[in-house]
């Protein structure tokens, strides 16, 4: 195997899509040093693991000997990215941009090598750009082809309003390549069509077309949804590790690997040597998930916070720690999709009779750390940490 394909091999691990792979073999057999973009619209203050999908990616590049531009979407982010969105979506004002910013550019060199991350802001050539350049930009697209989007389609035949503005974002993004002179842009795979337009741009701008590289949206821990904050279905890079520690031992069994590959750096060999201990020889799952939470933790702080964030200075999970040799138990939900907390609790030994209604309206039960909240039920076919009151806690596994 010659470099290329070596480089071309570690290039792909996750990939969705390659657009086109021959060109990237090419750019690589230059021996110049590229250019690799990715763009981040700063809409919210902090980074989630679904976020460093991406950025292991750049570090991959990085790795490889190139520069990695990581673009803050100033700009962009006051217009409002319309991928996937079924409405149009509030524009930021510059203040919560500049904050959010700042917050990423805190962030990312947990996973970037600053020393070979250039970071920019597109408001430095987007405010230089006129009205009558930002009519020749648009110029350069029609509304039939915009309509093709599948977003933009959907909400068009159900009459629901696009307004002009968003037709702007997948430009910009577009302007964004040609300004940079991008080799590679990489996004999630909703951001296909917007990398696809920088390819279109940097050719009428005679430029060479970059390559496109799309990764997957990561299922979050309850493995259905996109991670998210909104439906607290994440770990953060900033949470306490002994939160990171609970929530990842939280996964289901069945999306442990996609982490492996998505999050971590982790040779896939070793990955998929633990995959058959788990598979055909009968190692607890729950091993997994603790290399998977140890790895993690160990690189966003430190193999010390690795090592002991298990461990808590006292009882209370909603410190973002857990005590010690939690006691485990496993609970039957019965066949159904998901288990009403009550009888978790009783089925648990962590409240009895009507002392499990008490402890859930005294809002005195945590789940991996966080208060239970509104919810009424938890999906089965995963483990949770449960505490009850101060005293009472376990690991409880739906099945």
């Amino acid at each position: 195997m010659t470099n290329i394909d070596d480089a071309i091999a570690q290039i792909h691990r996750g990939v969705d899509e390659l657009i086109p792979e021959e060109d990237l073999a090419a750019k690589l057999r230059s021996g110049r040093r590229l250019r690799i973009k990715a763009g981040f619209d700063p809409t919210a203050p902090d980074l989630h693991l679904g976020h460093t999908v991406l950025l292991n990616k750049l570090r991959q590049f990085q790795e490889l000997g190139h520069e990695v531009i990581f673009l803050i979407g100033d700009f962009t982010g006051m217009i409002g990215d319309p991928s996937g969105k079924s409405a149009t979506r509030p524009p930021l004002s510059e203040e919560e941009v500049a904050a959010n910013a700042e917050t990423y550019k805190e962030q990312v060199f947990r996973v970037l090598d600053p020393e070979k991350t250039r970071v920019v802001f597109n408001s430095t050539w987007m405010n230089e750009m006129g009205a009558a350049d930002m009519i020749r930009l648009a110029s350069q697209y029609t509304v039939a082809r915009m309509l093709e989007r599948d977003d933009f389609r959907k909400r068009y035949q159900a009459n629901e309003s696009i307004a002009i503005h968003e037709f702007l974002y997948p430009l910009v993004q577009g302007y964004d390549s040609v300004a940079l002179e991008a080799d590679v842009e990489l996004g999630g795979t909703d951001q296909k069509f917007n990398l696809l337009m920088g390819r279109h741009l940097q050719r009428h701008y005679d430029q060479e077309p970059q390559v496109v590289l799309t990764m997957p949206i990561l299922e979050g821990l309850d493995g259905v949804q996109k991670m998210s904050k909104s439906l607290g279905n994440y770990v953060g890079i900033t949470d306490a590790p002994g939160q990171m520690y609970s929530r990842l031992l939280s996964v289901p069994d069945e999306l442990v690997w996609r982490y492996f590959e998505l999050l971590t750096l982790k040779p896939m060999d070793e990955v998929e040597t633990l995959r058959r201990q788990v598979e055909e020889e009968g190692l607890n799952p729950q091993e997994a998930k603790k290399a998977l939470a140890h790895w993690l933790i160990s690189r966003y702080h430190g193999e010390e916070a690795a090592e002991n964030a298990h461990r808590s200075a006292g009882n209370r999970v909603e410190l973002g720690e857990i005590p010690e040799n939690v006691p485990e138990v496993t609970v039957d939900a019965g066949g159904q999709a998901e288990l009403f907390v009550v009888s978790l609790l009783k089925q648990a030994g962590l409240a009895q009779g009507g002392a499990a209604k008490d402890v859930v309206k005294q809002e005195a039960v945590y789940v991996d750390g966080e208060p239970l909240g509104d919810r009424q039920s938890l999906p089965a076919g995963q483990s949770y940490v449960i505490q009850a009151g101060r005293k009472k806690i376990a690991r409880v596994h739906i099945q």
